[in-house]
């Protein structure tokens, strides 16, 4: 997956000219991150990106259990 170029706090809580200008990024850029963002605070935005990534962590943990558990399955089935 493709990493962004830019952190959530730079996405929020900076004027529009002032960050198309400064972050050289162009206005569709902006108005996507304003509707993903929108009417969040820095800390708001700062949490919700690290239960993203826990929720992603967990999303492959689960993944792997799941993996492990059915292969134990079928060494149990082959056995018997």
């Amino acid at each position: 997956m493709k990493r962004k170029r830019f952190s959530v706090e730079q996405m929020v809580g900076v004027p529009v000219a002032e960050l198309i200008r400064k972050v050289g990024i162009s206005e569709q850029t902006f108005y996507r991150w304003k509707k993903q963002y929108v009417g969040l605070e820095v800390d708001q935005v700062r949490q919700m990106k690290q239960l993203q990534e826990e929720n992603t962590r967990l999303k492959q943990l689960v993944a792997e259990l799941s993996l492990d558990k059915t292969m134990l399955q079928d060494v149990l089935r082959k056995k018997f």
